[in-house]
C-alpha cells in the first residue's frame, strides 16, 4: 500500500485528488494539508511515502515546504503540481529535492501513474517542460526563508526576531542572496523572487 499526503490550499482540489486516488486498491491517502507549514508538520507525523504538493501555497510555498520535509525525511518522494510551465519553477522544485513536477492542467490521467512511479524510486518531469539552462541560482533553505520575509516587507530586525537570529546574520543572508541573484536593491529582489516563484506572493 502506497501512503500519500495531499497538499493544496483548495479543499475541492484535494477532494478531487482523493477520489481519484482512492479508486485504486494500492493507494491510500493518509492526510491532507492546506498550507506549507501544515504540510511539514503532517509529513513528519504521518511519514507518507509520497507527497502530492501544490507549488503555490499560503505561508511557505511548496518548494520551501519540500526542502524542510526532506531535511527531516529524505526518503519521502515529493511530486510538485503547478500551473507554471516556466523552466525556473521546474528548476526550483528539483533543487529543493522534489522527484516529480507535473502541470496541474493535465493531471487526471497522470496523477495515479506518477504516484506509483515516484514510490518506485523514479523521477518524473512533465515531458513538455525542461529545466532552465545557465547559471543555477541556488539559495539555501534559510536564505529562502529570509527572502520570504523580505518580500513580505519586514526589516532585518523584524526578520531576526521571527527567525531567532541576530540582525547581523540576517544582513549577511540578505547580502548573499543579492550577490547570488546578481541584484542590487530590495525592489529588484522582491520583483525577481515573485517573478521566478522563489516565494509565495504575500
Amino acid at each position: 500500500m502506497i501512503t500519500i499526503l495531499l497538499v493544496d490550499d483548495h479543499a475541492l482540489v484535494r477532494r478531487g485528488f482523493r477520489r481519484l486516488i482512492e479508486d485504486e486498491a494500492d493507494l491510500k491517502v493518509v492526510g491532507e494539508a492546506g498550507d506549507g507549514l501544515e504540510a511539514v508538520n503532517l509529513a513528519v507525523e504521518l511519514k507518507p511515502q509520497v507527497i502530492v504538493m501544490d507549488y503555490a501555497l499560503p505561508g511557505i510555498n511548496g518548494v520551501l515546504a519540500t526542502r524542510q520535509i526532506l531535511a527531516a525525511q529524505p526518503e519521502t518522494a515529493v511530486l510538485i503540481l503547478s500551473m507554471h510551465s516556466e523552466p525556473q519553477y521546474v528548476e526550483n522544485s528539483i533543487d529543493a529535492g522534489a522527484r516529480g513536477y507535473l502541470m496541474k492542467n493535465a493531471l487526471d490521467l497522470e496523477l495515479v501513474d506518477a504516484i506509483r512511479r515516484l514510490a518506485a524510486g523514479d523521477t518524473l518531469i512533465d515531458p513538455k517542460l525542461a529545466p532552465a539552462d545557465g547559471k543555477r541560482r541556488g539559495l539555501t533553505t534559510r536564505e529562502l526563508e529570509v527572502l520570504q520575509h523580505i518580500v513580505a516587507g519586514r526589516s532585518n530586525k523584524e526578520i531576526a526576531g521571527v527567525l531567532d537570529l541576530s540582525v547581523h546574520t540576517i544582513a549577511v543572508h540578505r547580502a548573499h542572496i543579492m550577490d547570488q541573484l546578481g541584484l542590487h536593491n530590495a525592489a529588484e529582489l522582491v520583483a525577481y523572487a515573485i517573478r521566478n516563484g522563489l516565494v509565495t506572493n504575500p
